[in-house]
């Protein structure tokens, strides 16, 4: 889990989340002025479902989707491997249809062929589809030459508990969207596509907050320790999003260009071992208000912390050790990343503890000076690493977006072709 030091401005409502809310205010009016329960209510509560359900978003475009969006309420990360003797060609076709399943789904229509109904009836409910590329497949297509460093291995950090089985991997898929069903409609298409030459290596899923759910249209979500969660995001629309998320055009190598790099790694909370804390040690671990966001220094949410600030006592507001210090781009040379996580919760593990926390997404232009810079000193340093335990990760290269006629990753495999 991290966090970056310089609170943006909150983003602008996103229409989805504005009607949810303006429906409710809606309805609220008609009941103070005498109209019908049952029909304002029902009125408000179907265009609002309606509203949700029919949010269709880009799928053509410079960058791929799935970043320069609002979070969705449901997500699935699926890696593959290739099989045995499968060549560029085949990858090739399969990324053609990946890319025509991801166009059509986000669309909201049936696909042309293989469509299993299950989202029938359906908007695209702000469907996103974004595929990955691990550097083992460069390697098994032929293609070491076009691996880019920023795809070098992630380091062992210190503490990590990982599960080799359950992370790396060869393609990648990430889907979100703000019905389960409909993110599993295009997830059960993409796989059946790639069963040919591929086979699964792991999946995960998890879910964050639904349109209408939370106390504002811009509230910040809370994770399973109750902690507001992405406070210190990059804001959509700004420079500082791009050159957080996205690699810059002058990168090397050019199929990377306008692409972005994503870490995946799977936290599990110690939620037992959380909940023994009072409210004021749970705060001086992640140096924030729990209800409010604030930092400890004082302020709102969105107030930037004060690093030097006292106590009265002598002791500093912001604990030595606590989340948001040690996760700052004060402390980290600069580094930010751009953070979309979904919760998990899978019940109790064999010993009784529960097996829940964070699907931790994380894109960035460079994961070296992004993830792996402000991941070593957390590792070694930040409190909260006593209450979590990094158990999967994954590193993958997100190519940039496609216009229509063309397929994603197009750059890379045409010109291996042609060399």
């Amino acid at each position: 889990m991290h966090e970056t030091d310089k609170p943006p401005v909150p983003a602008p409502v996103s229409r989805r989340k504005l009607f949810a809310y303006t429906g409710g205010i809606v309805s609220a009016t008609g009941l103070a002025a005498g109209a019908a329960a049952t029909i304002a209510d029902g009125a408000a509560t179907s265009s609002t479902s309606a509203e949700t359900g029919n949010e269709q978003l880009a799928f053509y475009g410079t960058h791929q989707p799935g970043m320069d969006v609002p979070a969705q309420s449901h997500g699935f990360l699926a890696a593959f491997d290739l099989k045995t003797g499968t060549n560029r060609n085949q990858v090739k076709a399969l990324l053609r249809q990946w890319t025509e399943i991801a166009a059509t789904t986000m669309a909201g229509k049936p696909l042309a062929s293989g469509e299993d109904a299950m989202a029938s009836g359906r908007g695209p409910s702000a469907l996103t589809v974004t595929v990955g590329i691990g550097a083992s497949l460069l390697t098994k297509l032929g293609l070491p030459h076009q691996i880019p460093a920023p795809l070098s291995p992630l380091p062992t950090f210190l503490n990590d508990t990982l599960e080799p089985s359950a992370g790396d991997g060869d393609l990648c898929v990430l889907v979100g969207a703000n019905d389960a069903l409909v993110a599993v409609h295009a997830l059960r298409a993409l796989q059946r596509a790639a069963a040919a030459n591929c086979s699964q290596r792991w999946q995960v899923g998890g879910f964050a907050d639904a349109a209408g759910s939370m106390p504002t249209p811009t509230s910040t979500p809370r994770n399973l320790m109750g902690q507001l969660d992405g406070t210190g995001n990059p804001q959509r629309g700004t420079t500082a999003f791009d050159t957080t998320a996205y690699v810059p055009e002058n990168a090397d190598p050019p199929w990377m260009r306008g692409g972005s790099y994503l870490v995946y790694r799977k936290i599990r909370m110690l939620l037992t071992d959380w909940d023994t804390l009072d409210r004021d040690g749970q705060e001086a671990v992640i140096g924030r208000d729990k209800l409010t966001g604030a930092p400890l220094s004082g302020g709102t949410e969105f107030t930037a912390p004060d690093y030097q600030k006292f106590t009265p006592t002598g002791a500093l507001a912001i604990p030595p050790g606590a989340h948001i210090r040690q996760a700052s781009a004060q402390l980290n040379n600069g580094a930010t990343i751009l953070r979309r996580a979904f919760n998990y919760y899978n019940g109790p593990r064999p010993d009784g503890a529960p097996d829940a926390g964070l699907i931790f997404l994380a894109f960035q232009a460079d994961p070296a000076t992004g993830f792996t810079a402000i991941q070593q000193r957390l590792s070694g340093a930040d409190t909260l690493s006593t209450f979590i335990r990094h158990e999967a990760s994954a590193l993958f290269a997100i190519p940039p977006g496609c216009q229509r006629a063309d397929y994603l990753g197009q750059q890379l495999l045409e010109d291996a072709n042609a060399a």
